[in-house]
This record gives C-alpha cells, sequence and structure tokens, in this order.
C-alpha cells in the first residue's frame, strides 16, 4: 500500500487520448461530473471507463436511471465490446407501470427519491465495486424538484461513495442549466462534451476540462470522434512539450538548379511554402522533392486536400515519379483528406502519427486552402498551423506546404498569409514571352541560408520539374505579373523535360 506521502496511482478512462489531457488519468476514490448534451457521448466514456477497470482487475457497476440494459448491451455491440465484465444495475423495474407500482420514478416524489438513493447506496454495498457510473443526473434532478433537496442528496452521494472508495462518474445531460453550477462546485472534477453543427459536413466533437482539484491537466478544447472501439480523443497540440532533435544536413529538392535557388536545398526542421495559382506546378515540386527523400530512404507521408488520389498517382507517374511501390513498402503513407469530415485535432493528430510511428522525414500539406475551411476562422488556423510547423521543426522534418492563390495573372490574391509562419518562401508564377504562357520560380525567404535573388524558369516534363538557368530579364516580379524582357534564346527550349527523359 503506498504511504501518505505518496502519490496514488491514477484511474486510466480507458480512453488514451483522454488519459492524456489529464496527464495519467483521474485521482481514484473521487467524484467526477461527466456533462454533456445528448449524443455528445457521455454513455460511451462512461462504458470504456468502467471496461477499463476491468481489465484491471477492478469490478465495475454502471447505474441506470434511463436507459435499458438492452440498450446499453446494444450501444457496446456498436464498439465492439462485452459487457460481461462489469454489473449493470436498471433502477427502473421491468414491472414499473402495474398497478402495484403506484410510486415509481416517473412521478417525482421525496418519498420515490429517497428510495431511489437507498436503492443505490444498497447496490454499491453489496457489489463493493471499484469504479461507479451513474446515468443519469437528470432523473435525480427531475425527482428532488428543488435545487435544494437535489443539491443534499448529491452531498449525500458524495460522502457515501467516499467512504466505500469507489471511482464515480456522475453523467449529466445539462437539462438543468440553473443547477450545473451547483454540480460543478461538488464534484471533484468535471470533463464537459459538447457538438456542434456547422453549414455542412459532419458534426463536430469537442471536450475541455473545466476543473480537476489538486492535478494538473492540458487545458483548452481538444477534439474528438466517436468511433468503433469508443471514443478517440485528440490532444491539443502544444509544441513545446516535446523536445528539440539535433540538426541534420541540408537534402536535396531533386533538382541541381532548384537546390542552388534555395542556397543549397531544403533543411531539417524547416518549413517550405509553395505559393502559386492552379496548374502552375507546386503539386509536382513538391512530389519531386518527397521522392528524392524516398529514394535516400527516408519516410514520407503527403496528406492530400485538393486533389483525387487517383489522378495524383497516375499523374505522378507519367512524370517518372511513381509513388505507389513506396506506398506497398510502408515508405509512404499518401492520405486524401476531406476537410468536412475531419476535425483540425484529427489532422494534427494524423500528422503526430505520421511522425512518431511512421518515422516520416518528409511531410507534405497540400494544400492549406483546404485545411482553412476546416477551421472556424482564419486567426484559429494561424495559431494551429503555429503549433504544428513549431512542432514538426523540433522534430526536424522537412514539411512542405501548399497555398494555392486566387487568379492567373495580376492581382492575385491567397486565403491566409501563413509565409511568415514559414521558413523558406518559393513564388511559382506564370509569365508570357514569344506567345506562350511560361512558368518561372524564385524564392521570396529563406531563414537558414543566402538564396539566390534571382528568377529561373522552369518547365515540367516527362522527367518531373525541370528548373532552367537564371533569367535577369526580368521586371514586375512582386507584383505577381513578371514580365520579361530578354531575347527568346535565353528561355528553355520547348519539351525539354521530354527530350531528357527520351535520352
Amino acid at each position: 500500500m503506498a504511504s501518505s506521502n505518496e502519490l496514488p496511482e491514477l484511474a486510466s478512462t480507458g480512453i488514451a487520448g483522454l488519459d492524456t489531457i489529464l496527464k495519467g488519468g483521474l485521482t481514484p476514490h473521487r467524484m467526477y461530473l461527466v456533462e454533456g448534451t445528448p449524443g455528445t457521448g457521455k454513455t460511451t466514456l462512461g462504458l470504456a471507463f468502467l471496461l477499463a477497470g476491468a481489465e484491471r482487475g477492478e469490478p465495475g457497476l454502471y447505474i441506470t436511471l434511463a436507459e435499458t440494459e438492452t440498450e446499453l448491451r446494444g450501444v457496446a455491440n456498436t464498439h465492439g465490446w462485452s459487457l460481461d465484465p462489469i454489473t449493470l444495475f436498471e433502477m427502473v423495474p421491468a414491472d414499473g407501470f402495474s398497478d402495484e407500482q403506484e410510486q415509481t420514478l416517473l412521478h417525482p416524489s421525496e418519498v420515490e427519491l429517497g428510495e431511489t438513493i437507498r436503492n443505490i447506496m444498497a447496490k454499491v454495498g453489496e457489489l463493493r465495486p471499484s469504479r461507479v457510473v451513474l446515468d443519469s443526473l437528470s432523473e435525480l434532478r427531475l425527482l428532488a424538484q428543488s435545487p435544494i433537496r437535489y443539491r443534499r442528496q448529491i452531498l449525500a452521494l458524495k460522502h457515501f461513495f467516499s467512504t466505500q472508495q469507489c471511482s464515480v462518474l456522475f453523467l449529466d445531460d445539462k437539462s438543468g442549466s440553473e443547477s450545473d453550477l451547483q454540480l460543478h462546485s461538488i464534484a471533484h472534477g468535471v470533463i464537459s462534451l459538447e457538438q456542434t453543427l456547422s453549414g455542412f459536413g459532419a458534426q463536430r466533437r469537442r471536450l475541455h476540462i473545466v476543473k480537476m482539484r489538486g492535478a494538473s491537466y492540458r487545458g483548452g478544447y481538444h477534439d474528438f470522434e466517436i468511433e468503433r472501439g469508443g471514443l478517440s480523443v485528440f490532444p491539443r497540440l502544444v509544441a513545446s512539450e516535446h523536445s528539440v532533435l539535433e540538426q541534420r544536413p541540408t537534402v536535396s529538392t531533386g533538382s541541381t538548379e532548384l537546390d542552388l535557388l534555395l542556397g543549397g536545398g531544403l533543411v531539417p526542421g524547416t518549413s517550405t511554402l509553395l505559393t502559386g495559382p492552379a496548374g502552375v506546378g507546386k503539386t509536382t515540386a513538391s512530389v519531386q522533392c518527397m521522392v528524392t527523400a524516398l529514394e535516400r530512404g527516408d519516410k514520407a507521408a503527403y496528406f492530400l486536400f485538393d486533389e483525387r488520389l487517383p489522378t495524383l498517382l497516375t499523374r505522378s507517374a507519367n512524370l517518372g515519379m511513381d509513388l505507389q511501390p513506396y506506398i506497398d513498402s510502408g515508405h509512404l503513407e499518401l492520405r486524401a483528406v476531406d476537410p468536412a469530415e475531419m476535425s483540425p485535432g484529427e489532422f494534427a493528430g494524423a500528422i503526430r502519427g505520421a511522425v512518431e510511428e511512421l518515422d516520416a522525414r518528409v511531410i507534405v500539406i497540400d494544400s492549406l486552402n483546404a485545411y482553412l475551411q476546416s477551421m472556424p476562422s482564419e486567426q484559429f488556423l494561424v495559431l494551429q498551423m503555429h503549433e504544428l510547423l513549431t512542432y514538426l521543426g523540433q522534430k526536424g522534418i522537412v514539411t512542405v506546404l501548399i497555398l494555392g492563390l486566387h487568379g492567373v495573372m495580376g492581382d492575385i490574391r491567397s486565403d491566409v498569409d501563413l509565409s511568415y509562419l514559414s521558413d523558406t518562401v518559393v513564388q511559382l508564377r506564370y509569365f508570357e514571352a514569344e506567345g506562350q504562357v511560361r512558368q518561372a520560380i524564385s524564392v521570396i525567404k529563406t531563414r537558414t541560408a543566402q538564396h539566390e535573388r534571382t528568377i529561373r524558369e522552369f518547365q515540367i516534363g516527362a522527367s518531373g520539374l525541370q528548373v532552367g538557368e537564371p533569367l535577369r530579364q526580368f521586371q514586375g516580379v512582386l507584383t505577381g505579373v513578371p514580365t520579361f524582357s530578354g531575347e527568346g534564346k535565353a528561355l528553355m527550349a520547348s519539351r525539354m523535360g521530354t527530350r531528357d527523359r527520351q535520352g
């Protein structure tokens, strides 16, 4: 047994992400409140809590005042769970509507409230469980009829459970808003679950810890989903909690000319932002950087928002960059993301999984425009991206970001400006020369090297991205409309990439 000076072993909630937020779990032998409107996952959380205790040999008791045992087992079946290791106590008897049962839970009175409380205490005293879930407090609130009587009964239950050495979760559907603060003051800790709907897409669920006496926890909102197997909680990413790895040497982009333009190549632990209008070659440049890393033996993860997965695979293969072998070998995780279905917290969790489980050294996000749509406002996107890029930088990851711009020529704009968060900004633009639409690439800034200040023409051919020699006869690049005033012989030969491929 632990001495009085030692901290008790924390009780796991059965949900890995929630345990991370709670810095290990819940302090045992305390009363906790889990509140949320119907459909937020309270019952699923309660069952996971009891099953986690059962795995450790701790008896569990689920007391239901509203749902039937059949309904609870149905919930468990959807998650692939068996409730045999725990005891289900249904407080509403099957004959509750018979003539002999004039006093039922559906008729709120002081007699029924006292009887209900006594039945709960008797069942706990009989089974001596280590973990208890009471679902839900709204029924007790209806029986109590007055806030004073309700508070007294909750305090009586709290005192009783403290003498039984129980860890207790009270579930509340927030039907009585006037009593919420009373419950908060009584409970040792409060976990609040929320569900919101946007104009389009799936509902978003998030939770936050309202209070947790005598324990540290990760504050703020944390996204979660209800999936088969229970709640998947995605703790809010805090970059400062992760250690900084040693700096690795600069790596190549796969193009000697592009490496020169960047001042040597891509530096691990930095982020590179590729900006440009649609179709200018941002995705091709990113794929080439990633394939070069894969050829070195590094692992990579590509998060695709904008394009269909088969389209990217086909186009990359046609450019001599077949991604399928790397996917088959497990070196590349290529994931199509639907921003209408994935919350920002889940996305950050997916990136952490790629870094910490796949051991990816290159992360590509294509593109930030679609990622923006999953955020409630631009302000939150910038904050989230700041934490995400700081985390990736501390992990020594080569991060490539794509940001599409509106328009093709002239006054082109972006949905959000993240250039100040990126270590390197590469600008891709269209320009016109000799009656043809051509493409130019330039580096606007880099924090890690002395980069070229020139502009280079590039083409996309059968061998991928081909970058030419510096073109010094440009004007108006920063206005978004670069104008070439030199001679035609300074330009790249058409279909240069095809000839190189065939040669």
